[in-house]
């Protein structure tokens, strides 16, 4: 593959800060990170390359911590190479980290999942590989949940805890960069004591597909668990008498949450009315999208089953909604259009993000020091440009 500069200084960029956005800007990249962001267009000395972002917006590259494939790729079955293809669209798109994420299955399934993802991110380090956007780990989407709250998920796969054994079902990725984070409902047998063992190993413990009550919760919340997963979806609704993970998740600000915004999921007020409650720094934006996303309408066979795609949604045989077919790019979109700021919108799609899996000191924000993982859209939110770790991965400046 051919050799990208170690030095580009992209110049004339309106540039999103954690604080404000600053116009007609510099960023330079040196050696992977961000050197330094500035209003001088003036070329250092020894910049290898320069490129002209006149009229473009760039954000902190978007992190997905909830994915399950797209473009006809599923994590579930997916080869390293297939992965690299998703991750290639994924930056495309916009997206520079994600978190490959698995439904219920067999532990061989699980195991030959963790070994591709594990593959990739090998490859990914070594630079033997494309640029495109980083797998940082794997998120399993249960088994330790509800199967009343099952959603798309096939309860047949469903697991309690009784001892740290149990933990088995789950393999890890030997490498100690890449995150572990698996969704929980705490009301099952064994629950709590499954967050606090997963909490000592180091684990992101995420509560979803749950119908716990307060007391539950309260407990998962002392054990270690901070975060829930697609909020208000898979989990009993709220009500006047039993506020239920909802009312809970609203009121509890030591606790964060992540939203499927594509307008399906959550209709674009509730976006609003949970934002309203949990502020814009408690929030992650996800895709939660399956294979079928990119590819358009249709019929799709996915874990097993049938997933018809009509106008956008998708629908199992038994009539639930299964995944999206949005990329964080259209989330991004969304949340702009019903008004949140640019600061906002990068708070949720990048930084939340990166402070969640603990990868912040790192990237998801722009800051000299920080990765070089960086998106640059127009007006009209399309990507023009896609850096990750100061290479390119994606270019369209036509």
């Amino acid at each position: 593959m051919p050799n990208q500069p170690a030095s580009i200084l992209l110049r004339n960029a309106r540039i999103v800060l954690a604080d404000r956005t600053i116009g007609a800007a510099s960023l330079l990249i040196d050696n992977g990170r961000i050197s330094a962001v500035s209003d001088s267009t003036e070329v250092a000395p020894g910049t290898e390359s320069v490129i002209d972002l006149t009229g473009l917006t760039l954000f902190p590259g978007f992190i997905d911590v909830h994915i399950h494939g797209a473009v006809g790729v599923d994590t579930m079955d997916a080869t390293a190479e297939s992965l690299h293809q998703l991750a290639a669209f994924l930056a495309s798109r916009g997206i520079t980290g994600w978190v490959p994420t698995l439904v219920p299955g067999e532990v061989s399934q699980y195991e030959a999942s963790t070994k591709a993802i594990a593959h990739l991110i090998s490859e990914q380090r070594s630079a033997l590989r494309p640029p495109a956007a980083r797998a940082l780990g794997v998120h399993y989407e249960g088994p330790f949940v509800n199967s009343q709250q099952c959603g798309a998920l096939h309860r047949e796969h469903f697991r309690t805890f009784s001892s740290a054994a149990d933990l088995n079902a789950l393999p890890t990725i030997n490498d100690h960069q890449a995150v572990h984070m698996t969704t929980v409902a705490p009301e099952i047998d064994g629950g709590i004591q499954l967050i606090d063992e997963l909490t000592k190993r180091g684990w992101i413990v995420s509560l979803g597909h749950t119908r716990a009550g307060v007391d539950t919760l309260e407990l998962a919340l002392a054990a270690g668990a901070r975060h829930m997963t697609h909020f208000m979806n898979a989990m009993t609704p709220l009500h006047h008498r039993s506020p239920g993970p909802v009312g809970w998740g609203l009121i509890k600000d030591e606790v964060t949450c992540d939203l499927i915004a594509d307008g399906i999921h959550l209709n674009p007020a509730i976006l609003k009315l949970i934002l309203r409650n949990k502020t814009s720094e408690r929030v992650s934006l996800i895709s939660d999208s399956i294979a079928a996303a990119g590819r358009g309408d249709g019929e799709y066979e996915i874990w097993g089953e049938t997933i018809t795609v009509k106008n956008g949604r998708t629908q199992n045989a038994q009539g639930s909604i299964a995944g999206s077919v949005i990329t964080m790019l259209d989330a991004v979109r969304l949340m702009m259009s019903l008004g949140f700021s640019e600061q906002q919108v990068s708070q949720m799609s990048s930084t939340n993000p990166a402070r969640l899996l603990r990868i912040d000191d790192d990237c998801g924000s722009i800051e000299a020091g920080k990765r070089a993982d960086l998106v640059a859209l127009d007006d009209k939110g399309e990507v023009r440009l896609a850096i990750v770790s100061g290479k390119v991965a994606f270019q369209d400046l036509s």
